[in-house]
């Protein structure tokens, strides 16, 4: 008897021992989750009961080098539905179907879609999502952001590029410089009930989006309205497939304007700038999109003509296979190994020295000076003058030089090469080569971003560019200033003159590949003042009809952008 009651009783006790242990462990648990772990479980709790919706930052200006703003934010709105608290299914189709022109079976789709949220549409006009919100429609949020609004439209359309429906930066200087323009998207808070719907006596909170910051750029929109202008009188014209134009401060590289014509709406990018019949959705037409919004300064290349003559006199002039008193006589043609090579002017120039050769735009005295430099040399003073490589310009999807390798130069290669024919670079490092030649020797880094500003216009980060010092000498770039300036004062570049100012230049004329097919690229290139340059610019007219000659129809063009924009820079008159 004894034992078994002493048996109950131990038994007793361990039940008491493990109860004991059991409620001490699960109350050590709760002082520490209710202690230790509070702010961990209040968060998961808050989650069942807070909806939370981004909302997009204001994205960070653009602005000209004197402050001008040319890219900006407009309110809009963003319209999506909760489904768990939306109670009236058609009323909510029927309003969003009107209000925002979609197809009721669109807005149905997302309506009806389970989900803690479905977003209708983006970039909603704010008057559209006042009325939309005036409805009161259960379960339909109009939350205002931000979307990117361009004041001028049109202009330097191919340089500033746009953003998308998220406000990220699509093509253009807004996705080269997406790091510094993109702000910190905010977000409103909804609170709910464990359904899901929303508790209407407790407000929504918001927590508004850090801005970008502000893009300080090296184009002048004056400058850029002025070369626009020009460009677009030249397109009508000579009813060209296109006009490109650019302006550089030679010594440091800023790019003042860069057109090309046709330009497109910043505002409507998705929208070709001319009439078709081919379907929005489809493939064919995002490529006539994607052509659209192609940079012919950046992205395309060009055989150059007769401007890349630059090059060849002054690699002549640093090699000493030729100076300003070098004699020579142009027949009309000359023969390269079996390559009879003919003048632009068939009866030729008969005796001349170099100068003269260059204010002619000789072929046959551009041929022999390439072949006395050799392939080897010529090569390296190309590559001295950036021409086998990319520029580095701060945008997106730059062209790099399509040329033969040296093991692969010919004498008959050599020979076209030497005035501009048979390889292809982008127009910009054309210019950026005549740069260095006329401005001491120094191969400059084009580009268009200068600094970024916060919000309190405190200097976040200045933009860096690589200078390549003496690539060529001093003194052959004085006689190279001298020479182009005789182009233009009486050679053929003589439409390229502006009165009371010294201009140095070069124009080209060159035929488009298939040889033959009649079709030609119109340039000139001109600088100011010839003997210290302060600007350069270049013209290119493609495919125009009728009088094709760059000395005829591109020179002009400069010369009139000049008449306004030298003043303008305070360059003053000789």
């Amino acid at each position: 008897m004894y034992s078994k009651r002493t048996g109950i009783r131990r038994k007793i006790v361990l039940y008491m021992c493990i109860f004991l242990t059991l409620a001490i462990y699960v109350l050590s648990r709760l002082v520490y989750i209710m202690i230790f772990q509070s702010e961990k479980y209040q968060a998961k709790a808050d989650e069942l009961h807070d909806r939370e919706r981004e909302i997009k930052a204001p994205r960070g200006e653009i602005v000209d080098r004197n402050g001008v703003v040319i890219a900006t934010n407009k309110t809009v709105c963003t319209v999506s539905v909760i489904y768990s608290q939306v109670t009236d299914k058609e009323k909510v189709i029927e309003v969003l179907s009107k209000e925002l022109d979609m197809s009721e079976e669109k807005i149905r789709k997302s309506v009806e879609k389970i989900s803690v949220r479905e977003k209708i549409k983006s970039n909603v006009e704010k008057e559209v999502g006042d009325r939309i919100r005036n409805y009161n429609l259960d379960g339909v949020k109009v939350d205002e952001d931000y979307k990117r609004y361009y004041p001028y439209d049109t202009m330097a359309s191919k340089v500033l590029g746009f953003t998308g429906a998220d406000n990220q930066g699509i093509v253009g200087l807004e996705v080269e410089y997406e790091e510094y323009l993109e702000g910190t998207k905010g977000k409103i808070l909804t609170f709910t009930d464990a359904k899901g719907v929303e508790l209407p006596e407790l407000a929504e909170g918001r927590v508004e989006g850090i801005a970008g910051n502000t893009l300080h750029t090296s184009l002048d929109v004056n400058i850029q309205k002025y070369a626009e202008q020009a460009a677009n009188k030249a397109l009508e014209k000579k009813q060209a497939k296109y006009v490109s134009i650019i302006v550089m401060n030679p010594k440091n590289g800023e790019i003042y304007a860069m057109v090309n014509v046709p330009e497109f709406n910043l505002n409507t990018p998705f929208e070709l700038n001319y009439e078709t019949d081919v379907s929005k959705d489809s493939d064919e037409y995002q490529k006539l999109l994607n052509k659209m919004w192609r940079n012919q300064c950046i992205n395309d290349t060009y055989e150059p003509g007769s401007t890349f003559k630059i090059v060849t006199a002054t690699a002549g002039l640093e090699t000493k296979v030729v100076d300003v008193n070098s004699t020579f006589s142009c027949p009309g043609f000359k023969i390269v190994e079996d390559r009879r090579i003919r003048c632009h002017k068939t009866t030729g120039h008969g005796a001349e020295n170099f100068v003269q050769a260059t204010m002619n735009s000789c072929n046959p005295v551009f041929i022999e000076v390439g072949l006395r430099i050799g392939a080897e040399r010529y090569f390296d003073y190309m590559n001295r003058l950036g021409l086998l490589r990319k520029t580095g310009v701060d945008l997106p999807g730059e062209a790099g030089t399509i040329i033969h390798k040296l093991e692969n130069v010919g004498l008959v290669e050599l020979a076209t090469m030497s005035f501009g024919q048979s390889f292809q670079i982008t127009p910009l490092q054309l210019l950026t080569a005549a740069s260095a030649v006329i401005n001491g020797g120094n191969l400059v880094t084009p580009h268009f971003g200068m600094y970024a500003t916060d919000s309190d216009n405190n200097v976040v980060k200045t933009f860096e560019y690589n200078v390549s010092e003496g690539v060529i000498n001093k003194d052959t770039s004085e006689t190279m200033k001298y020479i182009l300036e005789q182009v233009v004062a009486e050679g053929g570049g003589k439409k390229g003159q502006v009165e009371g100012y010294r201009i140095g230049g070069k124009t080209a004329t060159s035929q488009k590949l298939p040889r033959g097919s009649g079709k030609y690229i119109a340039s000139f290139i001109g600088f100011a003042p010839a003997d210290d340059p302060e600007v350069i610019a270049m013209c290119i007219i493609d495919e125009p009809v009728g009088i094709y000659y760059g000395g005829t129809i591109a020179a002009p063009v400069i010369q009139e952008l000049y008449e306004n924009i030298l003043p303008y820079l305070n360059i003053k008159k000789d």
